[in-house]
């Protein structure tokens, strides 16, 4: 059903997006950069976390890139990642296929300026096996991200 909400939220905004559905899983960085023939950074993991305040929220980054712990807490303060029981129910998306699009119910989007790195970049598309290739700006629009500097680039 995870990846039929991305479809549904593509659908929906007039979006000509095409998903790529691989008969790889690539439901890692490494997994996706080889399946779909990209360097890692390329790819756009999107991580849960839950704020000191209970806030939940999705962050989207460089698939190279790592939480920089005094950069996040200058940012949000205290957060930790939601255990992975968690964000299928929080996301309707299943490990691996994480992403910001078609969310069971809506969550604030940061996106790190890992991604301002490339011009386009692929993030999931919902199931372990898809992906979107979508331009940084047009990322942006659709999730209504806003851009933190939480992480550093490997």
């Amino acid at each position: 059903m995870s990846l039929q909400s991305v479809r549904q939220l593509f659908e929906d905004s007039g979006l000509a997006l095409t998903i790529i559905e691989l008969e790889a899983n690539t439901s890692t960085v490494a997994l996706a950069a080889l399946a779909h023939n990209v360097e890692p950074g390329r790819i756009a993991k999107t991580l849960a976390f839950r704020l000191g305040d209970g806030r939940e929220v999705l962050l989207v980054a460089s698939g190279d890139a790592r939480i920089e712990n005094q950069k996040f807490k200058a940012v949000f303060g205290k957060g930790k990642m939601l255990a992975l029981s968690e964000v299928e129910t929080l996301t309707g998306h299943p490990v691996g296929g994480v992403c910001p699009f078609g969310l069971a119910a809506p969550l604030p989007i940061f996106l790190d300026q890992s991604l301002k790195d490339f011009d386009e970049v692929l993030p999931a598309a919902g199931s372990v096996n898809s992906a979107v290739r979508i331009s940084v700006s047009l990322l942006a629009e659709i999730t209504q991200g806003v851009w933190v500097d939480v992480c550093q680039r490997l």
